[in-house]
């Protein structure tokens, strides 16, 4: 068995008579190009346009939009990559005993998508934990060394270990906020909110001046750019949907990111190992317009789990640059590499079926049913209508793309 599986090769299907090495040569390096432009055109429209009203992450533009993407991704998935390891898995060069007496391809495909899940849910849990660390620990470095306000963190919440010395302080009168000299009493992640009362002030105690306090909320600059610290029991509030969100979009980019960048790699060895420009033409169409969304998608879900500007900045520049080197890697090793012997068919198709695993799941799971099961979509009819739209054209185009590629 070894040795007819590492040593027999198969016939080329690539037709002779289109067999071309200098014109696949220029095609490639324009596949190279024309991929690369798209994957970051794709990836770079949600993340810099986060923050404009028109095409930001809150706006019903980019839902319909992602939605859109993830049909894109669910038809890869489904219509490329999963037939395309089947094909690889069933060939007839491969030996009989034992892929053609177990279905590998749906099996893989399968553990694929149940170890997707696996990790979703383990990295899921270690962003709560490390939230709910941050949020025991982080007071401490969030304020100045003075104890001030002036440095609270932009979710507005008071520290647990802190109070607040301020007002009309003279020699022996310090006041202190919310609790008692000594430190005996202190209230618990008290929210200083922005608040537009007109009017509203509280009267003089015992002849002493008023206390005005002004404590600005990143979340709340509508109310002319300022707010008033009040400790009413109204204000308590501790942001914890926020960082929770944040991070199940931290494991839901990285884990999409694997999947693309997996089936990424093949694609573009494939191309580049080809010496037919008959069959890598139509790659280029539709390798450029899949890269182009699976950027979208994977861009959106980047921007929404908040990372910080470097780690953003390479999680765009590997979805971008792999496919282009996987074509790259491709040309170098054409020479010698058969793409049709049994070790290529094998590799190759079990990559193909975990590709497919990891789209599917995450596409369904992540995507479409984060999106369409939410509030917002059940909310808005119109957005409901344009969503599924997209998400059924975006599904069919991709799928129409396998007449050529």
């Amino acid at each position: 068995m070894s040795k007819s599986m590492y040593t027999v090769s198969c016939d080329s299907t690539e037709s002779e008579t289109c067999r071309d090495d200098s014109a696949a040569l220029t095609l490639k390096l324009v596949a190279i190009t024309a991929i690369l432009v798209a994957g970051i055109t794709g990836i770079a429209i949600p993340l810099v346009g986060k923050k404009r009203r028109f095409i930001g992450t809150d706006s019903n533009l980019f839902v319909a939009a992602k939605a859109f993407a993830a049909g894109v991704i669910l038809a890869t998935g489904f219509v490329h990559m999963l037939p395309d390891g089947s094909s690889n898995l069933t060939n007839p060069c491969l030996p009989k005993y034992p892929w053609s007496k177990f279905p590998f391809s749906g099996f893989v495909t399968m553990f694929a998508a149940l170890l997707t899940l696996v990790a979703d849910f383990v990295g899921t849990q270690f962003y709560e934990r490390k939230q709910e660390n941050k949020k025991e620990l982080g007071p401490n470095d969030e304020l100045g060394r003075d104890g001030s306000l002036d440095t609270v963190s932009k979710s507005g919440i008071l520290p647990v270990d802190r109070v607040e010395v301020k007002g009309n302080q003279k020699d022996g009168d310090n006041k202190v906020f919310f609790g008692e000299e000594g430190g005996g009493m202190h209230i618990v992640g008290i929210h200083a909110h922005a608040t537009s009362h007109q009017g509203h002030s509280h009267p003089p105690r015992d002849g002493e001046k008023a206390r005005e306090r002004h404590v600005i909320d990143a979340s709340d600059t509508d109310h002319d750019g300022h707010g008033h610290g009040h400790g009413h029991g109204h204000s308590m509030r501790f942001g914890r949907g926020d960082d929770q969100s944040a991070g199940r979009h931290a494991v839901v980019s990285q884990v999409l990111e694997l999947g693309i960048i997996s089936h990424s790699i093949i694609i573009g060895i494939s191309l580049g190992v080809s010496h037919s420009p008959c069959a890598i033409r139509p790659l280029i169409a539709a390798l450029s317009f899949h890269q182009f969304f699976e950027g979208f998608a994977l861009g959106g879900c980047i921007s929404q789990a908040q990372f910080k500007t470097l780690s953003t900045t390479v999680m765009a520049c590997f979805f971008a640059l792999t496919n282009p080197i996987g074509i790259a890697v491709g040309i170098g090793i054409s020479s010698f590499y058969n793409p049709e012997s049994p070790r290529a068919l094998v590799v190759e198709g079990i990559l193909d079926c975990v590709s497919a695993g990891i789209l599917i799941y995450m596409s369904l799971v992540d995507l479409i049913a984060a999106d369409f099961l939410s509030k917002r979509m059940r909310c808005n009819v119109r957005l409901q209508i344009v969503s599924y739209f997209g998400l059924f054209l975006g599904a069919a185009l991709m799928s129409l793309l396998a007449i050529w590629s």
